[in-house]
């Protein structure tokens, strides 16, 4: 199973001709370049033999070892560079962006083994030649490309992906849980180009796994080790943790790993720009003079010179800034409510709003805590009446028109419409405005007002009341539960709700403690919902769900601890573990939409409005962002529109 399968990218494409039709853009202006639903062509298959790279390289400004003494270009690329092709024309070097830290990772995207099709389906290598997952599924193997160099000019090898997945994810004290895909597992060099993942059972979704988790997989061992107790002398280690302030030497890694140190800017990188100046509210990013993609004509990419970033941690503030071209690309922070603010901004020309439709689901998935400690609360819970009544009762085209001015689409959790596990009828279940039926489904239960105050009780006469905490970031998350309360207030149903922050909904969350939570439902691509489909089976404990991590510890620890799930989950869990190890993908394809068929008919989380526009906010100086995009967490946003290619056209309004 070579990794250079192309799969036809019509239903993508039909997925972003209804959303253009919606928004009057017409599907020319729209078309994406083939080359992006291609495998990447290299220099020798185009005929390219000469190269350029920026001048600013050259003018001596750059006080940084990484720029001082750059050997040819030729020299630093790989021995058959990488050609990207932007989204239009090719670009020109030069230009400083600036950008909030919101926006950094989107702007200049990992660098991985492999890559994301545009089609959300399909995988191709990157900075591996080509991969093959063996018959049985138990070895991945990669071949790098040759000649590629980290960004202090040292060559990438094998032994860069076995320290990291070696010596770091399977180091019990620096990750004492880890991925389950990734237990058991090994890398094996082979030579310095040249490696495979060894597996104890099939591992075919493992592909998967490496495609989006990116540069996570990759660390420069020639830099890293010295911070790592299997290759550094004790003694010297431990001043180094006392240098840094560090805890132990974990905390330490993962600190320079993650821009968390003023050291961090000593660390090489495989990306398109380079840290070089860090304080708590501001950094500078330059190009990286190594980085092996090119254009169609030779010029090495990116274009780019340097990007400013900004911390401003105000949604507010963010949205200001980017209505008054003070950024030169803004989305991460952005919401759909911010629409009507940039829309104005457009007005002198100094930016563009475009509209792309994000990938969740639903922008807010409700969820039950089917483990929580009151037993009243499991009991109701559990009950399909319940859910089906707290469904029915949301008008779910009121808050479309209200939140999202009627273009996003109300439907349950289910997978994306580009997946090819999608049923249509999955997105509609339970999804009709039928307040009058959750009535009834309410009295049938046993809920019922029993003291005539408008609110119902539970059948031993104690209040019924439902407290939902909740994270709210990203997705409009705090409009719409001020809409579903009144929803199900005229139900009899009275709903509390408790803004927490991200520390708390972690730790609460993950403790069971929350009788009801939401967050948005991403992971719904054939990218990573065969990998995690954690929206319709309790297998893995996060913060970002609080339905079941009872059952789910249940799972991870073998039955030594949590709660046994009922019936039904436990076929389920037994469903992932056969989708992991099968073989043949119809197999794979037959358990998932069991999983979903299931999940759609018991209404595990109850959805509101998904598919939803998204503000991507470009400046007129900036060039190569496309109008139309799919915009989420399982395509890492941006990665398959080639930031590396976009430019700054200083002349431009």
């Amino acid at each position: 199973m070579r990794g250079h399968k192309r799969y036809p990218h019509s239903l993508l494409n039909a997925v972003l001709l209804a959303t253009l039709l919606v928004h009057n853009i017409s599907a020319e202006e729209q078309e994406w370049p083939e080359e992006w639903y291609a495998p990447f062509r290299t220099a020798s298959e185009i005929g390219l033999t000469t190269f350029s790279d920026s001048p600013r390289l050259y003018v001596g400004d750059i006080d940084h070892p990484n720029f001082q003494n750059l050997p040819p270009l030729e020299e630093r690329l790989p021995k058959d560079p990488i050609v990207v092709y932007p989204l239009r024309e090719t670009g020109h070097h030069g230009g400083i962006a600036r950008l909030t830290q919101h926006d950094l990772w989107q702007f200049f995207q990992w660098e991985a083994a492999f890559t994301i099709s545009a089609d959300m389906r399909t995988f191709f290598p990157n900075l591996a030649e080509w991969f093959e997952l063996s018959e049985d599924g138990l070895t991945l193997t990669i071949k790098l490309r040759d000649g590629i160099k980290w960004s202090d000019g040292v060559p990438l090898t094998s032994h860069d992906f076995a320290f990291t997945f070696n010596d770091l994810w399977n180091n019990d004290e620096y990750s004492p849980e880890t991925y389950r895909i990734v237990e058991g597992s090994k890398v094996v060099v082979v030579d310095d180009l040249l490696f495979r993942y060894e597996f104890p059972t099939p591992r075919p979704l493992f592909i998967n796994f490496v495609a989006q988790y990116g540069d996570f997989m990759i660390d420069a061992k020639h830099f890293m080790k010295d911070f790592h107790p299997y290759y550094t002398d004790k003694d010297e280690l431990d001043q180094r943790i006392k240098d840094y302030e560090a805890l132990n030497w974990t905390q330490l890694v993962n600190d320079i790993r993650r821009e968390g140190s003023d050291d961090s800017v000593e660390v090489p990188t495989l990306r398109a720009f380079k840290l070089v100046e860090r304080s708590s509210m501001k950094r500078k990013y330059l190009r990286n003079p190594y980085y092996p993609k090119v254009d169609p004509e030779g010029r090495q990419l990116p274009y780019i010179d340097q990007i400013n970033m900004e911390t401003v941690e105000n949604a507010e503030i963010m949205a200001a800034m980017a209505s008054t071209a003070q950024v030169d690309f803004a989305a991460f922070a952005l919401r759909t409510q911010d629409i009507p603010l940039l829309k104005l901004g457009e007005r002198n020309g100094a930016i563009k709003v475009h509209i792309w439709q994000r990938l969740h689901s639903s922008d807010v998935a409700i969820q039950p805590n089917y483990n929580y400690e009151d037993e009243r609360y499991r009991e109701l819970y559990w009950d399909i009446r319940f859910r089906a009544a707290l469904s029915h009762a949301i008008n779910r085209d009121e808050l479309n028109e209200i939140i999202y001015f009627g273009r996003g689409f109300p439907r349950q959790v289910t997978v994306h419409p580009s997946s090819s596990f999608f049923k249509e009828e999955w997105e509609k279940r339970y999804l009709e405005y039928k307040p009058e039926y959750s009535k009834e489904l309410l009295d049938e239960i046993g809920a019922v007002d029993l003291d005539g105050d408008g609110y119902r009780e539970f059948p031993d006469g104690s209040r019924l009341t439902i407290t939902l905490e909740f994270y709210d970031f990203e997705t409009p998350k705090g409009i719409t539960m001020e809409l579903v309360q009144e929803y199900w207030r005229q139900i009899g149903i009275d709903l509390r709700l408790k803004l927490v922050d991200g520390n708390l909904q972690r730790e609460r969350a993950v403790a069971g403690e929350m009788q009801m939570t939401l967050w948005h439902a991403d992971r719904v691509t054939d990218i990573l919902f065969p990998l995690f489909p954690d929206w319709w089976v309790a297998r893995s404990i996060s913060w970002d769900r609080g339905m079941w991590n009872d059952w789910s510890r249940w799972y991870m620890k073998e039955g030594e601890a949590g709660v046994e799930p009922p019936p039904v989950m436990r076929d389920l869990q037994q469903s992932v573990d056969n989708m992991w190890v099968a073989m043949d993908e119809a197999e794979r394809h037959r358990i998932g939409q069991k999983m979903l068929a299931i999940g759609s008919e018991n209404l595990w989380v109850i959805g509101t409005v998904g598919l939803a526009p998204h503000p991507v906010v470009v400046s007129s100086r900036l060039k190569g962002v496309p109008e139309k995009g799919i915009w989420g967490w399982d395509n890492r946003w941006t990665l398959a529109n080639h930031p590396a290619t976009w430019y700054i056209d200083e002349g431009a309004r």
